[in-house]
């Protein structure tokens, strides 16, 4: 069982910057893909970025050239570092985990806001 942690959330205005940290603790040996989804009000949860074990990052169209992704094995952590932030960002935002080709474990979310 791998327990998931986020942080780093809040209000920030239109064009600020976040980073999000997401701590995995328990069964981690096995983690492959740490990942961060989202879900808008009103919307469905979207994949945002994701990042292999061996550091490779994918993102959504929308956040391209924006967000970056990492982790740091050592320390179990994944970030994912969001700039030029939109209205369109505000989402509670999800840390998960894969460990044998599915998003099994998940975090309890934060909240990103952006708003003037």
């Amino acid at each position: 069982q791998v327990r998931l942690v986020e942080s780093g959330g809040g209000l920030v205005q239109p064009g600020g910057s976040l980073r999000l940290s997401c701590v995995a603790t328990g069964s981690i040996f096995s983690i492959a893909v740490m990942a961060w989804f989202r879900r808008a009000p009103g919307q469905e949860r979207e994949l945002v970025a994701l990042i292999t074990s061996v550091g490779t990052g994918r993102y959504v169209d929308s956040v391209k050239g924006r967000f970056t992704i990492s982790r740091n094995n050592a320390k179990n952590t994944v970030y994912l570092q969001m700039n030029n932030l939109k209205p369109e960002d505000t989402a509670v935002y999800y840390c998960a985990t894969q460990t044998r080709g599915v998003y099994d474990s998940w975090g309890q979310g934060t909240q990103v806001t952006v708003s003037s």
